[in-house]
């Protein structure tokens, strides 16, 4: 008589899996809290010991003030408002220029990446003025359109654009030039025409890079509409800096950098967000597994 067999169950086997996924899951979870709840207590060791060698005179205060001055004229600017106006105003205006220079800046670099990538007589006439122009150090530029556009946004928007149009167009144009070559082969045996394949193939293709450089791009739109505020404007988180250098307040210059740093973190959240919606059918990477 043959010996008997077992056979696995696939009840178990469903449930052994099912616990080797909720112990992943829960690994991943104590992962995340253990990274933030180290960030916090290293954010709060900081600007602990920042204070305490402030107070106890180790560190200049007048010249590099302390976290409880900085939140003292935070506090100050919300609820009284600053010389140039409400808070709130001046944030909005610097977003609102930042904003619009990213999104003109986005558009430009991802338009002319995408034709010059995959137009190679364009690439070939204009890449060394672009090449050149990427040379120029671009912030010596905003005094230039200080003169050309005044004392408004425009200034500051063209600013962000100069910053922003760069890295957007190199990211475009790489994705554009590293799409497979076998998918365009394949739509072109399919029929599709040019216009076809740069919608449908080239530019879902390049998303991943264009949104790469997106992250860092908006950082740089602020960047510019700052600088330009710096240098001339009526309102603005920068203005609110060069009033704070001009008076030899150091806290309200580490105040007004605060809050450029919160709103270019929730700008780069909405960003990561977005990101993440777009591009669920992506697998995740492998450290995340570990």
């Amino acid at each position: 008589m043959p010996p008997e067999t077992v056979t696995p169950s696939k009840t178990g086997t469903g449930a052994h899996a099912m616990d080797r996924t909720q112990a992943r899951a829960r690994a991943a979870r104590n992962h995340k809290l253990l990274v933030y709840g180290t960030r916090v207590l290293l954010l709060v060791g900081l600007i602990g010991l920042w204070e305490w060698l402030a107070r106890a005179a180790v560190i200049d205060p007048f010249n590099f003030s302390m976290p409880s001055k900085i939140w003292d004229q935070m506090t100050q600017w919300a609820l009284h408002g600053t010389p140039q106006g409400s808070l709130w105003e001046q944030i909005w205006y610097t977003l609102y220029e930042a904003l619009l220079g990213w999104v003109i800046g986005v558009i430009g670099g991802v338009v002319l990446g995408i034709a010059l990538g995959r137009i190679r007589f364009l690439a070939d006439v204009l890449g060394p003025y672009i090449k050149v122009l990427n040379a120029l150090p671009r912030i010596v530029l905003a005094p230039i359109f200080l003169i050309w556009f005044g004392l408004g946004p425009a200034s500051k928007v063209a600013s962000a654009v100069v910053l922003v149009f760069f890295p957007v167009f190199f990211n475009a144009f790489q994705g554009a030039r590293e799409v497979d070559r076998n998918l365009v082969a394949n739509s072109r045996i399919l029929g599709a025409s040019s216009r076809q394949v740069t919608l449908q193939v080239v530019i879902p293709s390049a998303t991943s890079w264009i949104f790469t450089s997106l992250h860092v791009s908006f950082g740089f739109a602020l960047i510019g509409a700052i600088v330009g505020e710096y240098i001339g404007a009526t309102k603005g988180l920068g203005l609110l800096v060069a009033a704070s250098q001009g008076t030899f307040n150091a806290a309200g210059v580490y105040a007004a950098m605060v809050i450029l740093a919160v709103v270019a973190l929730l700008a780069e959240g909405l960003l990561a967000f977005l990101e993440k919606r777009l591009f669920r059918w992506k697998p995740a990477d492998a450290g995340t597994d570990r």
